[in-house]
């Protein structure tokens, strides 16, 4: 319990480790620009209420472990984050719009994996055993009698 986040009408513990690439694995992500980077990251996430647990500015990728609120899903989190600091990074570093034609610093895509403390097993025991009544064997999405 000491992990959950609150809102008003939620408590969640939703985490998500994010990874994406610059485009070509070009390694541009250094020095001012590796602190600029990290800096929007953070704005970024602070301003959707996005708590970053983890995380790690290499030269040619990105990697976050974030605690998300349940209204914000993956895929808007790093369309947000992607397209902020591109946008602004390549305003800011002209450099940068030397090696990336056609305004696009990121790779497209991205990896994220959802994280907590209960595995899969554990919930899915959990799930089992909510009402001890007669079941079919044979559906994993059952009815609890009343």
């Amino acid at each position: 319990m000491e992990n959950y986040r609150k809102s008003a009408h939620c408590t969640y513990d939703i985490k998500y480790h994010l990874v994406w690439i610059t485009k070509y694995r070009k390694p541009v992500i250094t020095g001012q620009i590796a602190l600029r980077t990290r800096e929007l990251i953070r704005i970024i996430c602070q301003s959707n209420e996005v708590e970053i647990l983890a995380g790690h500015v290499g030269s040619d990728h990105i990697h976050l472990l974030v605690s998300v609120p349940p209204h914000l899903s993956a895929s808007k989190l790093v369309q947000y984050i992607k397209g902020n600091t591109s946008r602004k990074l390549q305003m800011e570093y002209k450099e940068l719009n030397k090696q990336f034609w056609g305004q696009h610093l990121w790779a497209r895509g991205y990896f994220v994996a959802s994280s907590g403390n209960v595995t899969d097993e554990i919930i899915k025991e959990y799930i089992k055993n909510q009402d001890l009544q007669e079941r079919s064997n044979s559906d994993n999405f059952e009815i609890g009698e009343r």
